[in-house]
């Protein structure tokens, strides 16, 4: 995700935060569910090490744009 996303409060915050975890779904959560049915042990382990990752990618992009708030304080 590229763009640039301007969060002053709460409500922002949870917003973007909504939208995030439905691109993560979207995008790692059905190669998961897909994995599960066929009951494929290799392909589970490997989107479910694909979905903590964009999660933590996404907890990491809102902490870097609080780190660059304190330094424009």
């Amino acid at each position: 995700m590229d763009e640039t996303i301007a969060i002053e409060s709460r409500s922002d915050f949870a917003l973007w935060a909504i939208e995030r975890a439905k691109e993560i779904v979207a995008q790692e959560g059905t190669a998961l569910a897909l994995a599960a049915r066929d009951m494929d042990e290799e392909s589970l382990r490997e989107a479910g090490h694909k979905l903590g990752g964009a999660i933590s990618e996404a907890l990491l992009e809102v902490f870097d744009g609080l780190l660059g708030q304190d330094d424009q304080g």
